[in-house]
């Protein structure tokens, strides 16, 4: 492991002078020189990683005031500064080797909604999709729309003029700007909105730094009309940041438009009022599939004749990326599956406030088109999605394009460096082919996806950054996608921002680049906010050069190929930020939505992991070959350097394994971020990797031992549960299990056995010659329960029940002998037991599996590790467990022919979180399974309850668990109670984790799905 001492440079000594006089000043925002919270702030979406000096978080616009002030004194002249949002840029904008500002952890309230006016106010901080959330019961929306849009902040929006899907009709965030309040350096805020001549001469006047930023760019604007006119290119994504053409818009000087794209480079943006529009009340969006994706390019200029809202493209590969994800359960059904391949789709969306103006529309449209199917170039199929949510659910994955790119196999990874090219739509698609060709010339694959209707494409060619050779392609590559994009009357920036490709610059706004940098002296003359990017104040500063900035590549090849491939689960993260996001309905990633700290995300935790893996290489520490020697040895070598390391710990003695060790002690282990992350970072795979190690150099706490032995215990406890049951209610014994091993609230033992269940129903337990002894039409409808430790011992009742409805539906249900799953070994890191359990259990379960008896599993946690770690250690010889739900959705037929001895009754499934993001086509089996009972089933959208398995109990966790089960379980529990007042007697919930949590948090005792089938079965 890692024992390095933090030394202190006199570039680190100086930030930490300013923060320390930040503090002294009233700073009430929080503040981290962390090596952790520096390594993750280190990298955003692009190629490349650089270290800053420290992370503030400002808490009001007070805290952003205070920055800039003590930044304007000559003792913290090279203190550099840069604001930060969501975090997801792909060139770098907000990478700097100085502080990051991050405004969205506290600076994210929606101030003021004014319906009648239709506009909002909201701090920089406020996601995107949070704020058209407020808006939607309003009936309105803000428009950009992003593909990031659950985690980009509206700071970030304004900072790099964001816009996307519907451009063309709903134009750029500059757009809908009204009034900005900027903190200025030196730390006056200034609110700008156009205004007239008479009171921009007022501004003028003035002495302050507001008065000579209107002064420099209003002489700009008159005194370089004409060549600004010549200059800029007429685009729907025109030449943004520090947009010259637009200082003075519609007869008024808007100083917005200079400060929308700027990318913090001239003032901190701290609050927006923006302006917002009606939802249309109508959609749909036609699904045109073409041969070739060339096709769908030149295809799209016709198909703008007919007034579509948008239209997007995706070429094949991110298609068949789709299809490999998760998200194509959602969308399968409008891109049916036939004998002639697809290679490209334009998706055409209409909007409309009535039914029948959108079938006008829509009819018009599908008619032309029919008249062209068939014909060279055009496409040769369509299918239509009507309504919002049909229609949602299909950007939904389109959205996820950018991620899915980096879903690929092998080190050549889909990477942006020269993805965000615009020309005018007339031209792309000859663009592309000559793009194309240059990528071609190179030997690159790539993917495709854009706007077509504003000439905007995302091309990302797949490069391994860790090979020198490969990456000395991004120079030459892009210098020819700069001449293609003048050449074609483009730009090289079409929506994501400048950042290190600001490089480019100079060369694209020609002799006016000077009066760029008159506009950045004018505002931040010493080069202090964002320094290298868009402009310089002089010549005495540079801009960044895409190859004099550190890539990830650089540093990730310092990892041998060996520990690189051991760790595979987490190295190809590419900062997508796709476990930001905001919604509290969404599962991923619980700990960061209860926490706010970068670092308890899967991005953090991967960047984390990348880092110790890098620096144990560093020192000749290879972390598969140490892992492999920690698996053979006994508990006792060792001990004697573990108790002198975790004596040394308790003295505050620092090493960088505990900042990772603390990260990783945050997940929750519910492998949300196995199903939701695009490039399927498994937190919870390389967390126990990690945890193997670290306690091989420091001492356990208890509680893992008992944790990690729990399932071996639970059989002998449960023989007389009351011996175990009755401490728990002594207030002593809780305060001791608390203290001494970290426990809190622990569930007590049921009071019937599942052994006694059995018995009265006659269920046997499933042995080889049970099993043998079946005849052929028992075996027809046998199945066997798999148990697993919680709810065969602490929730017995529910499988009980199981059992119970499985007879009086007639099928033949058996129960395998008891053995413990692992699963809890394998949370806390005992590889190398979880290993063992894992054989021994597979070989018994394989061994009835023969018999052609399904085996099924009650709990949806428990159950997946048979398809995930256990697959992960054991391959093909991992038995084959399914999920309750998918084994009853193969016995449709069955289930149909008992419709009439079922009363009709509605339900809504409070899903596991596993469940929902590991096994999402099986919420669509617990629809089928009821609707073949005659019973109504609503699936709900939430989040982790925050209980996963034995997190939730521990003391340490507790009130983060707390706080995630307020976040999304609480309010969807206190609103059922509210409308229906039924106790949850409707409510469902298909996790042990989730009826535990909402009995200890909320008071409500939810039922497991088939008991409440049981409940409507008439005996």
């Amino acid at each position: 492991m890692i024992p390095a001492l933090r030394e202190v440079d006199e570039v680190q000594a100086l930030y930490l002078q300013y923060l320390q006089a930040l503090a002294d000043a009233g700073f009430r925002g929080d503040t981290s020189p962390s090596y952790a919270s520096r390594t993750v702030l280190a990298t955003d979406n692009s190629i490349y990683q650089v270290l800053p000096q420290a992370v503030v978080y400002p808490r009001d616009l007070r805290d952003l005031q205070l920055l800039a002030e003590l930044a304007d004194r000559e003792e913290f002249h090279q203190v550099v500064l840069s604001p930060r949002g969501g975090g997801t840029g792909t060139n770098g904008q907000s990478l700097t080797d100085g502080l990051v500002v991050d405004i969205s952890r506290h600076m994210n309230r929606i101030l003021e909604i004014n319906t009648e006016e239709r506009w909002v106010r909201v701090q920089a901080g406020v996601v995107k999709d949070q704020l058209n959330a407020a808006l939607k019961p309003h009936g309105l929306f803000f428009a950009p729309e992003l593909s990031t849009s659950n985690r980009a902040t509206i700071g970030g929006m304004i900072n790099t003029d964001a816009s996307g899907q519907g451009s063309c009709v709903y134009g750029k965030t500059r757009d809908h700007v009204l009034e900005l309040s900027t903190v200025l350096m030196g730390g006056e805020l200034w609110h700008s909105a156009p205004i007239h001549d008479e009171r921009l001469r007022e501004i003028t006047d003035k002495e302050r730094r507001a008065g000579k930023v209107h002064r420099v760019c209003d002489e700009i604007a008159r005194d370089k009309a004409e060549l600004i006119a010549q200059k800029f290119p007429k685009l729907n994504r025109c030449l943004t940041g520090y947009d010259l053409a637009h200082i003075r818009d519609e007869g008024h000087f808007n100083l917005n438009n200079v400060l929308c794209g700027s990318e913090g480079t001239l003032g901190f943006i701290a609050e927006a009022r923006l302006n917002l529009l009606p939802i249309p009340r109508c959609a749909a969006l036609v699904n045109l599939k073409y041969d070739q994706f060339q096709d769908a390019l030149r295809d799209a200029k016709d198909l703008m004749r007919a007034g579509p809202t948008s239209i997007e493209t995706v070429d094949s590969k991110v298609l068949q990326l789709a299809m490999e994800d998760i998200v194509w359960h959602s969308v399968s059904e409008f891109f049916p599956s036939d004998d002639r391949p697809v290679n490209g789709i334009n998706l055409v969306e209409y909007t409309a406030d009535s039914e029948a103006e959108l079938d006008r529309a829509l009819q018009k449209f599908t008619a032309r088109i029919d008249e062209m199917i068939g014909q060279p170039g055009k496409s040769f199929g369509y299918t239509i999605a009507r309504g919002h949510a049909e229609v949602n659910r299909i950007w939904g994955m389109r959205k996820r394009a950018v991620g899915l790119l980096g879903n690929v196999q092998g080190e050549k990874r889909p990477i942006p460096f020269v993805e965000d090219t615009a020309v005018p739509p007339e031209n792309l698609a000859d663009f592309i082919a000559e793009f194309r060709a240059v990528l071609d010339e190179a030997g690159l694959s790539y993917g495709m996806f854009g706007h077509v209707d504003a000439g905007v494409l995302h091309v990302r060619p797949a490069i391994d950054m860790k090979d020198p050779e490969q990456a000395a392609q991004i120079r030459p590559i892009t210098d020819k996608v700069v001449a293609l994009t003048q050449k074609y009357k483009g730009l090289l920036w079409g929506e994501h921002g400048k950042g290190v490709r600001s490089e480019y610059a100079p060369e694209f706004f020609g002799e006016l680049y000077p009066e760029l940098q008159k506009i950045k002296a004018a505002f931040d003359p010493r080069n202090q906010l964002n320094p290298g990017k868009i402009a310089t104040p002089s010549r005495a500063s540079a801009l960044w050069k895409i190859d004099g900035v550190t890539t990830r590549g650089e540093l990730d090849r310092q990892i041998p190929v060996q520990v690189w491939d051991g760790y595979s689960e987490g190295v190809h993260c590419n900062g997508n930020g796709a476990c930001f996001n905001w919604n509290p309905d969404d599962a991923m990633c619980p700990s960061y939505k209860a926490t706010r700290e970068r670092i308890h995300s899967p991005k953090g935790r991967a960047t984390l992991m990348k880092e110790w893996l890098r620096l144990l290489s560093a020192r000749d520490v290879d972390a598969v070959e140490t892992a492999r020697r920690v698996r053979e040895q006994s508990f006792f070598v060792g001990l004697p350097g573990r108790i002198v390391n975790s004596l040394a710990k308790m003295r505050g003695e620092y090493d960088f394994n505990h900042e990772v060790n603390d990260a990783m002690q945050g997940c929750l282990g519910c492998k949300s971020c196995v199903g939701q992350c695009p490039v399927k970072v498994d937190v919870p795979e390389f967390r126990s990797k990690f945890l193997e190690l670290y306690y091989s150099r420091y001492l356990r706490p208890l509680k893992d031992y008992f944790v990690g032995g729990l399932e071996f215990l639970v059989p002998h406890l449960s023989r007389v549960p009351q011996l175990y049951n009755l401490p728990l209610g002594l207030k002593p014994v809780r305060r001791l299990l608390e203290r001494g091993l970290g426990l809190a609230d622990s569930p007590l033992l049921t009071q019937k056995t599942l052994r006694k269940t059995m018995g009265e129903l006659g269920v046997p337990f499933a042995t080889p010659a049970c099993l043998a002894a079946l005849g052929p039409a028992q075996r027809s409808r046998a199945v066997i329960i798999v148990q697993d430790a919680f709810t065969s011992y602490f929730d017995a009742e529910v499988v009980g029940d199981v059992l119970r409805l499985l007879k009086q539906l007639d099928f033949v249900p058996l129960v395998a002998p008891y053995r413990a799953n692992g699963k809890p070994l394998h949370v806390h890191g005992f590889l190398r037991q979880f290993q063992r359990v894992a054989q021994g259990n597979s070989a018994m379960l394989n061994e009835l599996a023969a018999s052609g008896v399904p085996l099924i599993g009650v709990d949806p946690s428990m159950t997946l590790t048979y398809r995930a770690e256990y697959r992960k250690l054991l391959g093909d010889q991992a038995p084959p467990v399914q999920l309750l739900q998918e084994w009853l959705a193969g016995q449709l037929p069955h289930l149909e022919q008992q419709r009439p001895r079922v009363r009709p009754a509605s339900f809504r499934l409070l899903p596991h979180c596993s469940e929902q993001t590991n096994a999402t086509a099986s919420l669509r089996d617990w629809h089928n399974i009821f609707a073949a009972l005659g019973l109504e089933l609503q699936t709900e959208s939430l989040g982790c309850c925050g209980m996963a398995g034995t997190y939730g109990h521990e003391t340490t966790h507790r009130e983060t668990s707390r706080v995630i089960f307020q976040q999304s379980w609480a309010p969807r529990l206190s609103q059922n109670n509210a409308l229906n007042n039924d106790g949850g007697a409707g409510l469902l919930a298909s996790g042990y984790s989730c009826r535990c949590q909402a009995k200890r948090f909320a008071g409500v005792t939810l039922r497991h799905p088939l008991q409440g089938m049981l409940a409507q079965l008439e005996k």
